[in-house]
C-alpha cells in the first residue's frame, strides 16, 4: 500500500470555508479519480509559529502506478482549484509513504 500524504496549513481567515470545501468537495473529487480507495483526514496537534491550523489528508492506493496516474492525469487540475479558491492562504506539502507493515493491539 502507498500513502499519499498532503499536509496543509490553512489561514484562520478562510479556515471554515476551506474545511467545508475539503470535506464536501475536494476529498470526494480525489477519490472519484479511481486512483485511491480511501482517505483519512486528521488535524495536526501542534501550535504553529506561523499561525493557522494544520491538517493531514492521507490517501491510500494499491500501487505506485496508481499514484503516478493521479499525478499525471488529475493532480494539476485538482491543485489548481485549491489555489484559485484559497491562494496564499494555504501552504501545502506532499509526502509519499510505503506501508511496510501494520501492527494491531491484542486488546479489545
Amino acid at each position: 500500500m502507498i500513502i499519499y500524504n498532503v499536509t496543509i496549513n490553512i489561514d484562520d481567515s478562510v479556515h471554515d470555508q476551506w474545511l467545508n470545501w475539503l470535506k464536501t468537495k475536494h476529498i470526494g473529487d480525489v477519490l472519484a479519480t479511481g486512483c485511491f480507495y480511501k482517505a483519512k483526514l486528521s488535524k495536526v496537534l501542534v501550535d504553529e509559529e506561523m499561525g493557522g491550523t494544520t491538517y493531514s489528508i492521507q490517501y491510500a492506493t494499491e500501487s505506485n502506478e496508481k499514484l503516478q496516474e493521479y499525478y499525471k492525469t488529475f493532480a494539476p487540475g485538482l491543485r489548481e482549484e485549491g489555489l484559485r479558491l484559497f491562494g496564499d492562504k494555504m501552504l501545502a506539502f506532499r509526502t509519499e509513504l510505503e506501508v511496510l507493515n501494520e501492527f494491531f493491539s491484542n486488546e479489545n
